[in-house]
């Protein structure tokens, strides 16, 4: 029976791209291998073992295939599919089970999945949280492999007869590149987070998506009518029709208001009152650089390092990491670029580089404590980074940074790198600017100090916020305590601005705070010089600059810091924009600020 609201279900989960869809279900269900434990003889071991590395070959076959047929539009997903392949020869999972199969006595399957376990245990140890959803792409590389194995074929094609809501409890990158995009409406699915490929997919072809339901899949039966809500992270299932009416009412509301704010992304981010906040864009890989243009951003703010550690079964040497810093350079110039040294732990490294386990990898050795440990490994990426600088305008930036020696200790190897590209000749900016990441509590109280060593300061709220408040964004027991406008917080942002610009330096922030409509006021009344968000937030926080007035926000944000709870933080905020950005009611109205 339906309740009173209209609805027969509503179930809360992450908007992972935003909008507003209304149609059927369509449960998209392609069965994972079920593998069971079968004994082989000692004579079949080599047979097993041959068995195996065929089913390898024939699974990279397929996914050279895939790489051969993909379309334009989705060539940026290129890497995903070459990270499959070279996680089937990865040490862990290749050798491994060849070890297992000989070892155990057992199938392939067997000593597959049992190598995908220990593999997966090391993920789960990792605390950033986009590196730590990669072993999705392990999974679904064993997986293939397994299928294989058992003779099972292709799944059947996703092949709908009109446009659908896709509701899965996961989608792999190969589900999602099949499905034509013409006939999906939105996702919704019961895994997944802003960062898996599921919602930047849904973002790249501008489809709403929720993820992160948990229980959806078994929810929603094929052909029942949903409104997949990505704004608000809510689909709600049957609902009748004066609730349908009202959710088309917001779709429509948001398209006119997505195309108005589209057709104004490439103005600038300047406040009524003449404030100019620069807006850039977090990226990883090279394909994301025409999003980051095509949505009016102003150069790289933040480009993450990790993927070619991760992506390859070596070490990446100095001309790979050169070239593709240099590539990155060229195409976004005459914008800057912002390349973040290695921010990861010993615990990430699959196969090439090995270190002791920790029992705590966030407090360990990681980021700058790692490069500084690793002095090789580290120069490397420093000279690479140097050499790139000839050819655009690059920044360096060193991660979670708790103390001026670590800054000192780094500026050296910069600078003994610097007279060794003298003395060979090679072309470097000599004038290259070294930033901070504030990402610690430590770094906040001493950041007079630290502004007095770096050139720039860029803040990493994700980490910032979980440090300060103890919380593991990822413990489903303690993530609901995970809470940007904790007063400590807001606290920490200001004493960081007030310390980078005391010392005459620039500061930017760079976590997902950034690009969240709802901080706008706050980080215009801070008087922030930057802020660098994934590409596709740009041109809303770009536009909302531009109704702010300066010495509005900064009255906002002295009655912030006074505030003795978020609540009273949140409600203060919704009434600056209430009251402030005429005709923004619709962002604290899109939902419900509790």
């Amino acid at each position: 029976m339906q309740d009173k609201i209209g609805i027969l279900k509503k179930i809360q989960g992450i908007g992972a791209s935003p909008g507003i869809a209304v149609g059927p279900a369509f449960v998209w269900d392609p069965r994972k291998p079920l593998v069971t434990r079968r004994p082989i003889r000692e004579e079949d071991i080599e047979r097993e073992k041959a068995r195996f590395r065929d089913a390898v070959e024939r699974a990279e076959g397929e996914i050279t295939e895939i790489l051969q047929d993909l379309p334009d539009e989705l060539r940026a997903y290129g890497d995903v599919f070459q990270f499959h392949r070279l996680m089937l020869r990865d040490r862990m999972i290749h050798e491994q089970t060849v070890a297992l199969i000989a070892q155990e006595k057992v199938c392939a399957e067997w000593a597959l999945v049992r190598a995908l376990d220990r593999v997966r245990e090391l993920f789960l140890n990792i605390k950033d949280h986009y590196i730590r959803e990669r072993i999705e792409d392990v999974e679904f590389a064993v997986e293939r492999v397994i299928r294989i194995l058992e003779g099972n074929g292709s799944e059947d094609p996703f092949n709908p007869e009109e446009p659908v809501i896709i509701v899965a409890r996961d989608l792999s990158p190969e589900d999602t590149i099949r499905m034509k995009a013409d006939k999906i409406l939105a996702i919704a699915t019961d895994m997944g987070s802003r960062t898996s490929h599921t919602a930047i997919l849904a973002r790249s072809i501008g489809i709403p998506a929720v993820v992160g339901l948990e229980h959806v899949s078994s929810a929603v039966e094929s052909g029942q009518t949903l409104v997949v809500d990505g704004i608000c992270g809510v689909v709600h299932i049957a609902p009748d029709e004066l609730f349908l009416e009202v959710s088309r009412a917001k779709q429509a509301r948001f398209i006119r208001r997505q195309l108005h704010i589209i057709h104004s992304s490439h103005l600038p981010a300047e406040t009524e009152d003449g404030h100019r906040i620069k807006i850039k864009a977090n990226i990883e890989l090279i394909d994301e650089i025409p999003a980051v243009i095509a949505n009016g951003a102003e150069g790289v703010g933040l480009l993450r390092t990790e993927y070619l550690y991760l992506a390859h079964k070596e070490l990446p040497s100095e001309d790979l990491l050169f070239q593709t810093y240099r590539e990155v350079a060229e195409k976004i110039a005459p914008y800057p670029v912002t390349i973040r040294t290695l921010d990861i732990g010993g615990d990430k490294f699959a196969s090439h580089v090995h270190f002791a386990p920790e029992i705590n990898p966030a407090l360990g050795l990681r980021a700058i404590r790692l490069s500084l440990k690793e002095p090789e490994l580290f120069r490397a990426q420093l000279r690479a980074i140097l050499r790139a600088s000839a050819f655009g305008d690059v920044r360096m930036l060193l991660p979670l940074v708790s103390g001026v020696q670590e800054i000192r200790t780094a500026k050296a190897h910069i600078e003994e790198i610097r007279n060794g590209l003298i003395r060979d000749g090679v072309p470097f900016d000599s004038g290259i600017k070294v930033g901070v990441m504030i990402e610690v509590p430590s770094a906040v109280l001493i950041a007079d100090h630290l502004a007095q060593e770096a050139d720039f300061f860029s803040i990493g709220t994700n980490d910032l916020i979980q440090y300060t408040l103890a919380i593991d964004r990822v413990n489903e027991h303690v993530a609901h305590l995970y809470n940007p406008l904790h007063p400590a917080v807001i606290r920490m942002l200001h004493q960081t601005v007030e310390a980078a610009h005391g010392a005459g330096i620039e500061i930017s922030v760079c976590g997902e705070m950034a690009g969240e409509p709802l901080y706008v006021p706050l980080f215009v009344g801070f008087g922030v010089d930057e802020l660098s968000m994934n590409p596709q937030a740009v041109p809303e926080i770009k536009r909302l600059i531009r109704l702010c007035r300066r010495d509005q926000c900064t009255s906002c944000v002295r009655d912030l810091l006074g505030a003795p709870s978020s609540k009273d933080i949140q409600e203060i905020l919704g009434a600056c924009i209430s009251n402030h950005l005429q005709g923004e009611e619709d962002l604290v109205s899109w939902c419900p600020l509790s």
